[in-house]
């Protein structure tokens, strides 16, 4: 009988993941690798070359690993699955004017729950992955924390997960930096894995376009939304643009034309295929209303906390005050935020805690309702 249980670990066929496994195989636990396919990178349209998690080499690396180590190593389809929840939310999030966030609803809706389920199958108490972050239980709650190495740190991703979900998930690489995750991959023999590149892009738009990829996802949408107007945020028509889904908030380069100053993409109205521009100050917002939200620190997020909130990966954070009233949270920023994108989630944190998180239904400047 192993040492701490039997656990399943998603394997990628990256370091990341590979480390994982090696570290909790190393500990003492019963490992079970499993690799998922969840997207077919021909379907995609684009040009560039089949690479990533979801390639042939990819699964073969996973594969390797697993029988170097003498693991059992499953491989799971679940492109139907993913493709129906994730890559139709992601094409609707665009055509009604808002800015998606993939990865955080596919660990939400996908991974995890795809994880769980192959886990009981298989007798696994446990599922991991090569996340950095850390899992913490503390006053009988479970919550995301901030991995050592901020430079990596995914705990933005990782708001949707449920209680139940982190009770069962270890994430091995949290306490590590990813140079050291290197070292031990080339310490162990893996020298070639050690140098591997990392991916950065959405798996299923494997050439960072997603423009193109709504176009070839949706034929007819181009001919649909070319030729709308930009407008100023007096109203203003000072242009044509390709399309509303074809842009974001915050949006300056791409834009096509060129206005005498630095123009910003503020808000977007898909009923009347507008873009509305405006200056850098005319991005900012004092608050913002958030919806969905799943709580992680607190059953409740108390009122009298102040927290720094996130509203996209890269984003520092700003210091906020947040009422919530069920799965809704009303902020307000205590210093002026500019880009705040309908659609992408904020995460709320306490120090390096994560107290929750939810999506972002809009934005707005104090004395808007």
């Amino acid at each position: 009988m192993s040492k701490h249980g039997k656990v399943l670990v998603a394997m990628s066929g990256g370091i990341d993941s590979t480390v994982t496994a090696m570290l909790l195989h190393e500990e003492g636990y019963e490992v079970v690798g499993i690799t998922m396919k969840t997207w077919d990178y021909a379907n995609s349209g684009g040009s560039k070359k089949e690479t990533g998690c979801c390639s042939l080499d990819s699964i073969n690396d996973a594969r390797e690993v697993a029988v170097m180590m003498g693991f059992h190593h499953f491989i799971v389809d679940i492109r139907e699955e993913f493709g129906d929840y994730v890559i139709d939310n992601f094409v609707d999030e665009y055509l009604a004017g808002r800015t998606p966030n993939p990865c955080v609803l596919c660990n939400t809706h996908i991974k995890w729950n795809s994880l769980l389920k192959r886990a009981d199958a298989l007798d696994c108490e446990f599922i991991a992955t090569g996340h950095y972050a850390k899992i913490k239980h503390e006053n009988e709650r479970y919550f995301i924390q901030k991995s050592a190495d901020l430079n990596k740190d995914q705990s933005y991703v990782l708001w949707g997960l449920s209680q139940e979900c982190m009770a069962r998930s270890r994430f091995p690489l949290g306490g590590m930096t990813k140079p050291e995750v290197r070292q031990l991959a080339a310490d162990l023999g893996y020298e070639e894995l050690s140098k591997k590149a990392e991916s950065f892009e959405i798996c299923f738009v494997p050439d960072n376009d997603y423009r193109g990829f709504l176009k070839r996802r949706v034929p007819e949408l181009e001919g649909q939304v070319a030729g709308g107007n930009f407008v100023t945020t007096s109203g203003e028509i000072i242009g044509k643009h390709q399309g509303y889904p074809f842009y974001t908030i915050g949006q300056r380069k791409g834009l096509g034309m060129a206005f005498g100053q630095p123009m910003f993409v503020t808000e977007i109205k898909p009923d009347t295929n507008t873009v509305v521009l405006g200056t850098s100050d005319e991005l900012i917002r004092n608050g913002m209303n958030v919806g969905q939200v799943n709580n992680h620190k607190y059953a409740t997020i108390p009122s009298d906390l102040e927290l720094v909130t996130k509203i996209r990966y890269k984003d520092p954070g700003a210091l906020s005050t947040m009422v919530q009233t069920g799965d809704h949270v009303a902020v307000n920023f205590m210093a002026n935020v500019k880009g705040v994108a309908p659609g992408q989630s904020a995460v709320f944190y306490e120090g390096d805690d994560v107290v929750g998180g939810g999506i972002i239904y809009g934005g707005h400047k104090f004395g808007e309702n």
